[in-house]
């Protein structure tokens, strides 16, 4: 990989939505695991983050089609890892030529939904007067995504609260409240949300869907609930 390489323009940043961009393609290089990896002046590829694993899609022109599997940025490059679907034409691509990125809506959509929820439970947490836990760690992957708060639940009260959180989550999503993404320093995201803004999110409440509280457990120190959101995903949240 050329070590020379520019920072990468992301234009998440500028268009969360968009699924479609042209982009110059300035390197490659063949990974130790085996898998290729594309670097480009500009992507709307999100990488993984923020406990959000990252899009999946293709880069292609006339000439080849590159399936990306896997997206990390590193000291301000982006690498889009996967593989040709033409294995031949992994030395042949010349450096500067322009390439069509897609990405796939349907994975960026349910990543959208994952983090959106995750941050949707933490103002449905502080509703329902437990205001006193602060967000931590999340995991917005559809495997069982979950989000981790300091402090400690009594006992009987995950036993009365679980159907409030509910009934406020249903209530927000109904509302349809318009759902809004800002560019802060990381000091202010964490004041208003407890953590880094997601980079792209639902216009919506309403694109959240419905999620429901299916179990609970807690010892000294760890109070992990575990909700559903009945269309595709479960959702967790602990306090520790």
């Amino acid at each position: 990989m050329d070590g020379n390489l520019s920072p990468t323009n992301l234009e998440y940043y500028e268009d969360m939505f968009k699924l479609q961009s042209y982009a110059t393609f300035p390197s490659s290089s063949l990974n130790e695991d085996g898998r290729q990896t594309l670097v480009l002046d500009s992507t709307i590829f999100h990488p993984q983050g923020g406990g959000q694993p990252s899009d999946k899609g293709s880069i292609s022109n006339p000439q080849f089609k590159f399936i990306v599997e896997d997206v990390r940025s590193k000291d301000k490059i982006v690498y889009h890892y996967g593989h040709f679907e033409d294995s031949s034409k992994d030395e042949n691509i010349e450096k500067g030529a322009q390439v069509l990125l897609t990405v796939d809506e349907g994975r960026r959509k349910l990543n959208s939904r994952l983090h959106s929820a995750g941050h949707l439970l933490d103002i449905c947490v502080r509703n329902v007067g437990w205001d006193h836990l602060e967000p931590g760690k999340a995991y917005h992957f559809p495997d069982g995504p979950f989000v981790e708060y300091k402090g400690a639940v009594p006992q009987n009260e995950l036993q009365s609260k679980p159907k409030e959180l509910e009934l406020e989550a249903s209530k927000l999503i109904s509302e349809g409240g318009k759902v809004s993404v800002s560019i802060l320093p990381y000091d202010k995201a964490s004041e208003l949300c407890g953590g880094s803004l997601p980079d792209y999110i639902p216009k919506t409440l309403i694109q959240v869907f419905a999620f429901a509280y299916i179990a609970a457990e807690r010892n000294k120190t760890l109070t992990k609930c575990q909700l559903e959101m009945p269309w595709f995903l479960r959702l967790s949240f602990a306090a520790v």
